[in-house]
């Protein structure tokens, strides 16, 4: 007995009744959970490839054809209806609907259908009206070729499929979770669909990428043709109003204002991100103010949006659709191929079935005009049976109809009975002949399109793009998004403290220690004075190891930093000094920085964020006949090596104390930087445009459209305007040259100036609405030619170049400059600037970082000898 008989031992019908009059439910349930995901997965949750659609779209759409007279129906009448096709509720057939609606391509809505930017509701069914949009009478609906069945109840006929012409499944998305599987098409472009059909019909490739109701900023990279696997980065667009507000216009796709803001108030209740208050007045488009407490960046909190609230979010596609009644998965272009070969063969079956339709009207108007013209209606007045009168016109149109395209049928003779003694007495042969010869251009003209078929479906898409592309034009801008690193734009929500004796950092040590502010997702690196380091997570309280000499917060891959140490090696043994990076590490594991004998001590240490190397003085012990007991050594004579080298030796006396003598400058190599145009970002990875090479006081020009000159310290995090028209290091030595349009005197200036205060932001134009900036050069010596407007009935005055040096001299960036001239400008060209020598500038002595560390932070390039590793400084 297995276990399902187990269950049923012992139950009967009847109490008391015999054991045979047991009703067995073995297997009665065995595939009952397999049907119902089938049901669920083909009946409820996903499309089917053919239309686009789900049962309780599809029925929705049938329903809304059926009341179609043209005026809006109520939505709670239009569910009514649907629910003689869909054996569900009104409340999801009615979500469907509003769905649809507010796509705004299917169905023309009226009332309050929702908001899909604020994620307000609908109001009520029986208050909001909808009726077909044009669009949708045009592609959905084609009774004639559609294939029907009966109703759930039997007393309908309903559409087992649409003939929709068109990629609507591409074009609305889809998304739905059944049993066991799930599918989540994206939407995509109205016209890039229609491109890409006509594409692929020409034999063309293509690529479509989804595009979005709700607008923001999306990265397609790992798209992956919407299969599983892939994956959209979807950005809110955030905008720089001034210092103290950003807004943000668009969101991404999948949140809503309201999800928005909260995701950003939680952020800021857990001191990720610092903001002062938050202003909603989101309408007909989104615009949410974010206003930021003074000394707060602006761009690294716009970076802090994207990495710890809802303005960015990533989407993983799903494609699986149905077909044949069993699901598959596919991608968006094969979707698309489909679509678009499915929409050729309807197109096709249409034009079959209006061929034949016109055929057949060209049959019977052929014959009406025997019939009448040859009076055979004559011969019929002596019959005095049916048959005698069938037989009688029969016999009568046999000498007429050799030219006919198919034999004549009791069927026509009938109708033929069937016209009226007025027709005829009213018939015109004139009438007729221009009726046929019609009907024979139209029965030409449709049997040249299914001879070029391909060509017609071609027509077919344009003109839909024709008539209904107006206002679909692509929304999410498609961008490649720089990668935003989380601990580098977090708030430092809270402070680090060490207990340098008993070995313990943490955030709760407040009556210890102040070391700096950072964050709890923070890393913090930490030097004992055994030489010993550990990278670890911050916490209220870590133990690493007694008498710490350094901590601070740990940056992964800092190359820059340097750290500078002269230790002691074991008890009694030589001294050794050494520079490195760390650069990375395994968390949590204490890394010996010494030679690794025991009762090693540091007897010096020092961090530099920009690779500094300060001179000390070493003090010895006296000890026997050693003759210099102090000296001098500067960092800057050491090489950067891993932190696993050894060092050179400073000596093998004992030391009695060492002092910093003086403190240093950098001795890294200027730090090469570049702009990726494609992300609008600063990088030192070599991608896009190399800018210069910077050291810590240099800054960048950076001046826009609108006339704003700054200057600002080359930070990875800093964010650029699209309006953005130079970007280079800056030269505080080098005039910079203008021509701008000022909109009150509607005359040209010129003027050269220099950025008279860094790290500030400047308006080198009038304020005038109309103002506007022509040109700029950072040239020394630039050079302008001008164009000037015909005047009427006269020679156009010849162009004219300008040597901006001589032309006008460097005066304050607040001046207004010179009028360029007093005759109206066409064009404002640069030319070759003049030549110029720039001063040579003498570079400092520069050490260039020796690369030692691999991965996981193990040295990989230990000295090729003992005597190159203990080079002795003394």
């Amino acid at each position: 007995m297995d276990e399902n008989e187990e269950l049923t031992e012992g139950f009967s019908n009847n109490e008391g009744a015999p054991d045979d009059a047991l009703t067995r439910v073995t297997g009665m349930y065995k595939d009952w959970f397999l049907d119902y995901a089938s049901y669920v997965i083909l009946e409820r949750a996903v499309p089917a490839i053919e239309d686009g659609f789900k049962p309780v779209q599809r029925r929705i759409m049938h329903s809304l054809k059926e009341l179609d007279d043209g005026r809006y129906n109520k939505v709670a009448n239009v569910v009514g209806h649907t629910m003689q096709y869909h054996p569900h509720g009104d409340a999801s057939i009615a979500d469907a609907m509003v769905q649809i609606g507010q796509k705004d391509l299917l169905i023309d809505t009226q009332g309050n259908w929702g908001n899909i930017l604020t994620g307000d509701r609908a109001a009520a069914s029986r208050y909001i009206e909808a009726r077909l949009s044009k669009f949708a009478l045009e592609v959905i609906f084609s009774p004639k070729i559609t294939e029907w069945q009966l109703s759930y109840d039997g007393r309908k006929k309903e559409p087992v499929n649409l003939p929709v012409k068109f990629p609507l499944l591409l074009a609305q998305g889809a998304e739905g979770i059944a049993v066991g599987l799930s599918t989540k098409v994206l939407p995509h472009n109205f016209v890039e669909l229609i491109d890409a059909s006509i594409k692929h019909l020409k034999g063309k490739s293509f690529k479509i990428y989804p595009d979005f109701p709700t607008s923001g900023i999306i990265d397609v990279t790992n798209y992956n043709d919407g299969l599983r696997g892939g994956k959209i980065r979807v950005r809110a667009r955030i905008e720089n109003i001034d210092k103290n507000t950003l807004v943000i216009k668009e969101i991404p796709y999948g949140t809503n204002t309201s999800s928005l803001i909260d995701s950003i108030l939680k952020a800021n209740d857990k001191g990720k991100i610092k903001i002062k208050k938050i202003e909603d007045n989101t309408a007909a488009e989104v615009e949410i103010l974010v206003h930021l407490p003074s000394g707060i960046s602006p761009d690294k909190t716009i970076d802090a949006l994207y990495a710890f609230t809802a303005c960015e979010s990533s989407i993983s596609p799903l494609g699986c659709i149905i077909e044949d009644n069993k699901p598959i998965f596919m991608g968006v272009t094969e979707m698309l191929r489909r679509s678009t070969d499915s929409t050729v063969e309807l197109l096709k079956a249409e034009l079959e079935i209006q061929l034949n339709e016109l055929e057949e009207q060209w049959h019977f108007a052929s014959l009406e005009r025997i019939f009448i013209e040859n009076r055979i209606y004559r011969e019929i007045e002596e019959e005095e049976t049916w048959e005698g009168v069938i037989a009688a016109i029969d016999k009568g149109l046999k000498p007429h109809t050799k030219h006919l395209r198919r034999a004549v049928t009791e069927e026509d003779i009938v109708r033929l009975t069937e016209i009226r003694i007025k027709r005829i007495s009213k018939f015109d042969l004139d009438k007729a002949k221009q009726h046929l010869d019609s009907l024979e251009d139209r029965i030409a003209e449709t049997k040249n399109f299914l001879a070029n078929l391909v060509d017609f479906a071609i027509d077919y898409f344009q003109e839909l793009k024709k008539k209904y592309a107006q206002g679909r034009e692509r929304k999410s801008e498609i961008r490649i998004f720089d990668d935003i690193e989380a601990t580098k734009v977090v708030i430092r929500n809270t402070k680090l403290y060490v207990n340098r004796e008993e070995g313990f950092v943490g955030t709760s040590l407040r009556r210890d220690e102040y070391v700096t502010d950072c964050s709890d997702i923070d890393d913090i690196i930490v030097f004992t004075k055994k030489g010993e380091m550990m990278v670890t997570k911050v916490d209220s309280k870590i133990f690493v190891d007694k008498n710490i000499i350094h901590v601070a917060v740990f940056k992964k891959k800092d190359k820059r930093t340097t750290f500078n140490m002269i230790y002691k090696d074991g008890r009694g043994g030589p001294s050794y000094i050494k520079r490195f990076n760390v650069t990375s590490i395994t968390r949590d594991k204490m890394y010996d920085l010494t030679n690794g004998n025991a009762n090693s001590d540091v007897l010096y240490f020092s961090a530099n964020p920009n690779g500094e190397a300060e001179v000390i003085t070493v003090h010895l012990r006296q000890s026997g006949s050693i003759k210099k007991l102090k000296w001098d050594i500067d960092f800057a004579d050491v090489l950067i090596k891993g932190r696993t080298s050894k060092g050179n030796i400073v000596t093998k006396y004992p030391v009695k104390r060492i002092e910093l003598k003086e403190k240093g400058l950098s001795t890294l190599k200027p730090r090469k930087i570049w702009f990726d145009d494609i992300v609008q970002r600063l990088n030192v990875d070599e991608r896009g445009e190399l800018l210069g090479e910077f050291r810590p006081d240099d800054l960048l020009l950076v001046v826009n459209q609108k006339g704003f000159v700054k200057t600002i310290v080359p930070d990875l995090n800093a964010r650029f305007d699209d309006d953005m028209i130079v970007l280079e290091k800056w030269n505080p030595d080098k005039p910079i040259s203008a021509i701008y349009y000022d909109g009150e005197k509607e005359r040209y200036y010129i003027k050269r100036f220099l950025i008279e205060n860094a790290n500030r932001e400047d308006l080198i134009i009038t304020e005038h609405p109309k103002s506007q900036l022509e040109l700029i050069s950072t040239d020394w010596r630039p050079v302008v030619e001008l164009e000037f407007v015909k005047p009427r009935g006269k020679e156009a005055k010849a162009n004219h170049e300008v040597d901006v040096e001589d032309f006008i001299a460097i005066k304050g960036i607040k001046a207004l400059g010179n009028q360029l001239t007093s005759d109206k400008v066409k064009n404002i060209n640069a030319l070759e600037s003049l030549p110029y020598e720039e001063p040579q500038v003498q570079s400092p002595n520069e050490i260039e970082v020796v690369e030692e560390e691999n991965v996981d932070g193990e040295n990989t390039n230990k000295p090729d000898s003992d005597e190159e590793s203990q080079t002795t400084l003394f």
